[in-house]
């Protein structure tokens, strides 16, 4: 099944999306890729999933990534003896260790190690930053502070430190637990939340060791500062724009989202934008139209994917949710200026061969405007790499591994099939011809380009390129 589009759509499935039928229909409609979210899925629940999902892929024969989101740590006051208070403006509010249910001028914080590295100055944002506090004297048994935007507040709502740099881990031990889980289910991806910095995501890798590839989400505004050092020990990046428009000006959002997407894109690493796309779906079968210029926006940046969440997890409309994330894609690549758009935003190739190659593969095909750029790798790494150019013809991956075909499922233009490996440069040549003008990409008599490594089946060897014409049975010729 062949996409008409180059940027990826990533489809969280929940109670509205997570029988076989359903699963097909949003595979069917564009979904590339699928999220389990842990916050909300029991192990079992998942295992299904994931084997629904592999179903799925069996019988369309393309490979389709799996992504589980780990919840990460989860910061929450204490109760209220009432149940619920009212902050007022200019009150002083405090937060303490003391278990006692609190009332209107106190409740118990059971996060030590925030009353431990709140320092005077820092703000507080309760339940999702509608009630903000100022810290004004802080010991480790309790922090008094101001209510500069009151509001009422009830038991257990989230507090959000966005200037509070906290010495904890992003992995809980419901995290450790739903990890392993889904390691031996054989996932493709994990999304690691409350990245802070990047020794977070090492952490992590540690425990993953290679069994799948870390994804880091941002959504908090310690990430900011560190965010070369986070995509640098990452294998994508996920722009988590809500939790980020806690603890950060929601006016600050859309230019990070750029700046973001544009230093994924020159480390090489697939970026996912998320968060709230077509929110009005989950109740309305037709997206708001700023919500369409969001997900345009994204498109024309050159992200590699694009997230549904509660759209197709929980909402009444999530096949037309995906189904309306897959026009909005393929008519804004078909804008005469997203090519502009995209070249103009090309980062220069870094100083290594494979790089070199795949730059040079790109210049050659859209020079010779040939239809088709085709990348035999065993790890993904080729196709990842010419994709980070974003080349005017679609790209075509070859692997014998299944494990890579699916995580490629996240990456920008990348159609992925899991083939036998080559034995020769010839049966290579020969065999990319096949493959894609059986996929639709090429017809007899044009020719395509062929990326790969020698020798054959080794990880990391980006080194040649090759221009082919394709037969009349479409067997590539050099």
């Amino acid at each position: 099944m062949r996409r008409l589009r180059r940027i990826k759509i990533l489809a969280t499935l929940g109670p509205a999306s997570s029988d076989l039928a359903m699963i097909r229909r949003l595979f069917e409609a564009g979904a590339d890729l699928f999220r389990i979210n842990m916050s909300h899925t029991p192990h079992d629940k998942m295992r299904e999933l994931v084997a629904t999902i592999r179903n799925v892929e069996s019988s369309y024969g393309r490979p389709i990534g799996i992504l589980v989101d780990l919840q990460g740590p989860k910061l929450r006051l204490g109760s209220f003896a009432e149940g619920a208070v009212q902050l007022q403006n200019g009150q002083t509010f405090t937060l303490d260790s003391d278990k006692t249910p609190g009332d209107a001028t106190r409740v118990h914080l059971p996060h030590p190690e925030i009353l431990a590295a709140l320092r005077p100055g820092h703000a507080l944002l309760l339940d999702d930053g509608k009630v903000r506090l100022i810290a004004e004297e802080t010991s480790k048994q309790h922090a008094v502070t101001r209510v500069v935007v009151g509001g009422k507040m009830s038991d257990r709502k989230g507090v959000s430190l966005p200037d509070t740099d906290l010495p904890v881990s992003a992995m809980t031990p419901k995290d450790r637990a739903d990890l392993e889980a889904a390691l031996v289910t054989g996932v493709d991806w994990i999304a690691l939340s409350f990245v802070q910095r990047a020794d977070d995501v090492i952490e992590a890798k540690k425990m993953i060791r290679g069994r799948a590839a870390v994804m880091a989400k941002i959504e908090k505004p310690q990430a900011i500062d560190r965010l070369a050092d986070i995509i640098e020990a990452s294998d994508a990046l996920m722009v988590a724009r809500g939790d980020l428009g806690v603890g950060l000006p929601l006016e600050r959002v859309p230019s990070l989202q750029k700046q973001m997407t544009r230093m994924a894109r020159r480390a090489g690493k697939p970026v996912v934008i998320a968060t709230q796309m077509l929110e009005s779906m989950i109740q309305s079968p037709v997206p708001t139209r700023a919500e369409v210029s969001d997900v345009a926006t994204a498109v024309y940046e050159g992200a590699d994917a694009i997230m549904l969440s509660a759209e197709s997890a929980a909402g009444k409309f999530p096949v037309e949710a995906v189904s309306t994330m897959n026009r909005i894609g393929e008519e804004v690549e078909r804008d005469p200026t997203y090519r502009s758009v995209i070249m103009a935003q090309r980062p220069d190739p870094e100083s290594t061969v494979g790089d070199a190659i795949a730059d040079a593969a790109r210049v050659m095909a859209e020079t010779l405007d040939l239809p088709a750029l085709i990348c035999w790798t065993s790890s993904g790494s080729t196709a990842v790499r010419v994709a980070r150019e974003r080349p005017k013809p679609p790209i075509v991956a070859i692997t014998p591994n299944i494990t890579a075909g699916r995580r490629l499922a996240v990456v920008w233009g990348v159609h992925c099939v899991v083939a036998e490996d080559a034995r020769d440069q010839d049966d290579m040549v020969g065999r990319a011809g096949q493959i894609a003008f059986r996929d639709g990409f090429v017809r007899a008599g044009q020719r395509v380009i062929i990326v790969a490594g020698v020798p054959l089946g080794i990880p990391g060897t980006t080194n040649m390129v090759r221009i082919a014409s394709v037969g009349p049975e479409g067997e590539a010729n050099m």
